[in-house]
């Protein structure tokens, strides 16, 4: 029989009900409900290839545009087994104690995944390890059959010295690893550690052995990639993505329009001009942006009067981005809140409530403008220079993107007016900056409503990135024992640097226990 619809007062969504009943409310976050099974992604590659990078910067992505994903970096589950590291010698393939510690801190990275995907709401898991070898390869293979997981494999290989000692210098030699140890020593060690990797390394191959895997392959830092049998949407999400990221040092300018006739109003949307102090904002930005003296420098600008009349301030040419309207407000555009709250009270008491999800009657959420503007995101991606004169929720988007912000607080991101933020991309995030141009403006800002609480089901939306973010209210060790009480007893190989006082590994009194239990 074909049971009845009810419409989500929130999303302005049809949901099934069931005995005449609505729906149970949504689970993890709220987002689409996908018919893919869930999907491991799994890094392959020499250690100092951007695996990490790109692991942290796609779960963002990811997250991001509404699939729940979380990085399972298994160096961090073996630095929880071992508390403190010697030298290279740990990584030799010869080493049996050390290979047998790495083997069960992959399992148990992998029983963490299984968890994470099953009981957790998790749609995306990366597996981020080097997983250099076929036999590493073929037993993630059989994990993902047993659970009914996709396997999707991100091999990053490169081989130019000078990006090699780049990333070295920027990451590794500042990694727990290396923690006492001088520049010189760290790169001269880990240098090393790439070679014992190497002995055993294992490329995919797309022609023979490996011609029946879903992957692709990132070859000197995007200069090619080769991609093997994508199978559904969410694989080739991740290749576009992927195919569009670049290293190049640039900074990303974004700043509101000047303030507008309808900011002083306190209206929502419309098409207003701007105001007297908005036209002073813009020439400001016009001096602030020839101080910077930028190469190349491109402008972006909604298609709405406020913004254009701010960049035609500047007088260089900009390019108009319909993605980057304001969000539609609908049958509340042009309103002040208190005529919202007066005209449609249940509306305004909806939106405190789940202000992401939330779709305005015949406008847009949150979650809608998201997706609007997902190309912009992947057009900033491709490009250096970028100055972007947007709006207030179009700017909150793209802020909780590049801040890996989750859902629940993109909506509440602070951005005033006459302030220009320099988002410059690091290592494994992005540095801030906010410059105010002291034109002053009035606060379009709302808090949060004291009594709004987040539901204790709720699952953020966050590159939930071991070990520095957590869904988890405590965190939970990873590793509870081990399963040979011989491998505490290993010895210490010859110290070369970073001597600790208990010799070349010291074992933490929590690892692994029974791993294969989980599997």
């Amino acid at each position: 029989m074909t049971r009845e619809l009810t419409q989500n007062k929130i999303q302005k969504i049809w949901i099934s009900s069931k005995d005449d009943k609505p729906a149970p409310p949504r689970k993890s976050g709220g987002g689409p409900h996908l018919a893919n099974p869930p999907t491991v992604i799994v890094m392959v590659g020499l250690p100092a290839r951007g695996k990490t990078y790109i692991s942290r910067k796609l779960t963002r992505y990811l997250n991001w545009v509404g699939m729940p994903t979380k990085v399972f970096n298994v160096g961090e589950y073996r630095r929880e087994a071992v508390k403190h590291y010697s030298s290279y010698d740990f990584f030799k393939s010869d080493n049996k104690e050390a290979v047998r510690i790495r083997e069960q801190c992959a399992l148990a990275a992998l029983r963490d995944v299984k968890i994470y995907l099953t009981e957790l709401g998790g749609q995306v898991a990366v597996f981020d390890a080097t997983n250099t070898t076929r036999d590493r390869r073929d037993m993630i293979l059989e994990f993902g059959s047993e659970n009914g997981f996709k396997i999707f494999f991100i091999e990053s290989i490169c081989e130019d010295p000078s990006v090699i000692a780049t990333n070295i210098m920027e990451v590794k030699v500042s990694c727990p690893d290396y923690q006492d140890c001088n520049k010189t020593d760290a790169m001269e060690d880990f240098q090393k550690r790439i070679e014992c990797y190497r002995v055993n390394y294992q490329p995919l191959d797309p022609d023979n052995y490996d011609k029946n895997m879903s992957f692709i392959k990132v070859i000197d830092v995007g200069r090619r990639f080769l991609v093997n049998r994508i199978q559904d949407h969410i694989q080739s999400r991740i290749v576009y993505y992927l195919m569009n990221i670049h290293v190049q040092p640039r900074s990303i300018y974004l700043c509101r329009h000047g303030e507008s006739q309808h900011n002083l109003q306190g209206r929502l949307g419309g098409d207003s001009g701007l105001s007297t102090r908005g036209r002073k904002f813009a020439s400001a930005l016009a001096k602030f942006v020839e101080e910077q003296k930028l190469k190349d420098l491109k402008v972006w600008t909604s298609q709405l009067r406020r913004s254009i009349q701010t960049a035609e301030a500047l007088n260089v040419p900009y390019e108009q981005w319909k993605a980057l309207n304001e969000i539609d407000a609908g049958v509340c555009e042009e309103m002040t809140y208190e005529e919202m709250r007066e005209r449609y009270p249940e509306e305004f008491t909806l939106r405190d409530q789940d202000k992401y999800y939330y779709r305005y009657p015949t406008g847009e959420s949150y979650q809608d403008l998201v997706q609007r503007v997902e190309p912009v995101i992947m057009e900033l991606e491709r490009q250096e220079n970028v100055l972007v004169v947007c709006h207030q929720a179009v700017m909150r988007c793209l802020l909780a993107y590049f801040l890996d912000k989750s859902a629940d607080e993109m909506p509440y991101l602070k951005c005033p007016l006459h302030t220009v933020l320099k988002l410059t991309p690091v290592a494994y995030g992005c540095k801030v900056e906010s410059i105010s141009l002291n034109v002053e403006a009035v606060n379009t800002h709302r808090d949060r409503p004291e009594e709004v609480k987040r539901g204790p089901g709720t699952l953020i939306r966050r590159n939930s990135v071991t070990p520095l973010t957590s869904h988890e209210p405590t965190k939970k060790p990873r590793i509870d024992s081990l399963d040979d009480s011989t491998i505490a007893e290993l010895t210490p190989a010859p110290l070369t640097f970073c001597a600790t006082t208990n010799g070349a590994l010291a074992l933490t009194t929590q690892v692994i226990k029974t791993l294969c239990t989980y599997l």
